[in-house]
């Protein structure tokens, strides 16, 4: 047997046992037993067992919580949450579920807010769960926005919003990059990106099939910030609304081609204008 069986053996036992001393022997008895299942996970570590490991932590957390060390439990789901990560991410997903719930039990909302942006990430990357990552990208904003972090819950919000552009909730993206522009008004370390933040939610107007509303969101963004007026990014909307109007996809081609010579488009951006030019073609074939 493995020192990590043996020792993870010992720390069962310790669980199990009954003691003889009643209720202060009990809850001495599950401190020790934690203490050996952390002994346990860190030698599964060493023979990259790391399932084991996340197992084992597991089992130190439940025995921390049992002698109300909620503090040392979450710290210890963060670690089976580590060591699940490389080979079991939904099992990853769910300890770290259960440390952000102890976070927020304790108030320590900034932990919290910091650990549940790590899940978004387990969620869109590596389980493509967009939706629960939009949703805890979400959470994390508001938790961040709460403690003051208005830059970093800004940075949360916007990958909301990116994913939902993504996933074609055109409203809940548009709402989310008009929130973090109003929060960067009067930022000078972030008015530079607010043409970024109007160009993406008009995008979204537009492959959303709204026109109307696009309109009158470029014009919205020019009475928010004025310097947006003429600017490429408000140009081309412009440009766009316009070929869309007329059913000109050859014209939203040449367009979008001359705005890519001075800044490159990136992936998003070119995933938005694909289904626009689609759009585009849909209008022109239903006029023949």
């Amino acid at each position: 047997m493995s020192d990590a069986r043996s020792l993870l053996a010992k720390a069962d036992k310790k669980a199990n046992s009954s003691g003889p001393f009643g209720l202060f022997a009990s809850s001495s008895r599950f401190e020790e037993a934690g203490d050996v299942y952390v002994e346990a996970a860190n030698a599964f570590r060493l023979e990259k067992d790391l399932n084991s490991a996340g197992k084992a932590f597991e089992k130190a957390a439940q025995m921390q919580l049992k002698s109300e060390a909620k503090d040392e439990a979450a710290n210890t789901y963060i670690e089976a949450y580590k060591s699940y990560r490389k080979n079991d991410p939904e099992e990853s997903a769910r300890v770290l579920i259960q440390a952000i719930t102890l976070f927020t039990q304790r108030g320590q909302f900034r932990r919290a807010a910091t650990y549940t942006q790590d899940l978004a990430t387990l969620y869109e990357s590596e389980l493509n769960d967009l939706d629960r990552a939009m949703d805890a990208y979400d959470e994390a904003g508001e938790w961040l926005s709460n403690d003051g972090a208005e830059s970093l819950a800004n940075k949360a919000w916007l990958k909301v919003a990116e994913i939902a552009a993504i996933k074609e909730d055109y409203p809940r993206a548009i709402a989310k990059y008009e929130q973090v522009a109003r929060n960067s008004l009067g930022n000078n370390l972030t008015k530079w990106s607010l043409k970024d933040y109007f160009f993406k939610a008009g995008l979204c107007h537009i492959a959303n099939k709204d026109i109307i509303a696009a309109k009158r969101a470029v014009e919205e963004y020019t009475d928010m910030d004025p310097t947006f007026f003429q600017t490429r990014e408000q140009v081309l909307l412009s440009d766009i609304i316009s070929a869309y109007e007329d059913g000109d996809q050859e014209r939203f081609t040449d367009k979008v081609f001359q705005f890519d010579q001075f800044s490159k488009l990136d992936k998003w951006k070119t995933t938005l204008l694909l289904r626009i030019k689609s759009s585009i073609q849909e209008e022109e074939d239903n006029i023949l």
